[in-house]
């Protein structure tokens, strides 16, 4: 298990770098100059060619490419200097950049904004599984009666809508039509400074809306899972021997559907963790999903890098904990 571990961590190091290279040489080749967003926001959209090769040769553009790659990947590790017209900015280690449109280390922004992220995340993956996997293993059980067919149909009516017009309309109904007091303040507070309950006031509609439409494809994920797994060949020498129908559906045929479940739970945790954001966006939470949107429009590029490193490392990270996941609920898989 150790060895497996080890060596995963070290092919999801080699696909940050390459992810990271990727990112940098799309930059660096653009179709236009790295430095004219931030050209333009400092002349106030009047950069002219004089001032955007100030900028160009300050922000090290008219080095070769390879050469300001290694001072990116130094500055992880050690942090640098970095040098913006006339004007240095200390970033400290791991440092990914200073922000062209704050002026502040990227690094500090992407961790202040962790929090409402990972309350989205954590708050709709519990949803996902607590509402998601139950009802999947009721409909198998009454497979193809009224109450299957019912939920089945419901369920892929909600997952055909598009999430974005789903959250959209969950907003309106529930804050703006229903008043509902619940949800009239969203957004991400300090569960600290601004308490618990202000936290999870603020969080709860996201998470509902979330939670709904995610449910309904870990409900049929399960359904599929649960019936290819009660017809195996083992649950009928289970039934054979007499042992109780929980004991039969939760231990042994539960254990092995859940597999596929738990592959599909950790790419959508690991896509949480890189920024929801619809979710942000609609519901007034500025997570990390929110900043990548205004680093996009803004073409602040190395918030844009950041976010996307950010959210390789979450994927990389939670496909190495599914694969652990997998030698607990499934014998037959050897890690090593």
């Amino acid at each position: 298990m150790f060895a497996y571990v080890v060596k995963r961590l070290i092919s999801g190091v080699l696909v940050v770098t390459l992810i990271s290279m990727a990112i940098f040489l799309l930059f660096w080749y653009g179709p236009s100059s790295p430095a004219q967003p931030i050209c333009d926001r400092e002349s106030q959209n009047r950069c002219t060619p004089a001032r955007l090769a100030t900028y160009e040769k300050t922000l090290g553009y008219n080095n070769p490419v390879y050469e300001e790659y290694g001072k990116f990947v130094k500055g992880v590790f050690v942090g640098r200097t970095l040098t913006i017209a006339s004007n240095d900015y200390e970033c400290a280690a791991p440092c990914l950049g200073i922000s062209y449109r704050t002026k502040a280390p990227v690094k500090e922004e992407l961790v202040s904004r962790m929090p409402a992220t990972f309350s989205i995340a954590i708050g709709g993956a519990l949803l996902y599984v607590l509402f998601g996997v139950p009802i999947g293993v009721a409909a198998a059980r009454r497979r193809g009666s009224v109450t299957d067919k019912a939920l089945v149909s419901s369920f892929l009516f909600i997952s055909s809508i598009p999430y974005y017009l789903f959250a959209l309309l969950t907003w309106l109904y529930l804050t703006i039509t229903f008043e509902v007091p619940l949800f009239s303040d969203t957004g991400y507070f300090s569960p600290i400074a601004d308490g618990p309950w202000k936290w999870f006031s603020g969080m709860f509609l996201a998470w509902v809306a979330l939670g709904i439409f995610g449910c309904t494809q870990y409900t049929r994920y399960t359904r599929g899972a649960m019936v290819e797994s009660l017809s195996e060949d083992y649950i009928r020498t289970a039934k054979a021997k007499g042992l109780p129908a929980r004991t039969i559906i939760y231990k042994h045929g539960l254990r092995a559907a859940l597999v596929p479940v738990v592959t599909i739970f950790g790419i959508d945790f690991g896509t949480l963790l890189a920024g929801t954001i619809f979710t942000e966006r609609i519901f007034e939470i500025k997570g990390i999903g929110w900043w990548a949107l205004e680093a996009v429009t803004g073409k602040d590029l190395p918030v844009v890098q950041a976010t996307a490193l950010f959210g390789a490392v979450a994927l990389i990270i939670s496909n190495l904990l599914v694969d652990v996941v997998y030698s607990v609920l499934d014998p037959r898989v050897r890690l090593s």
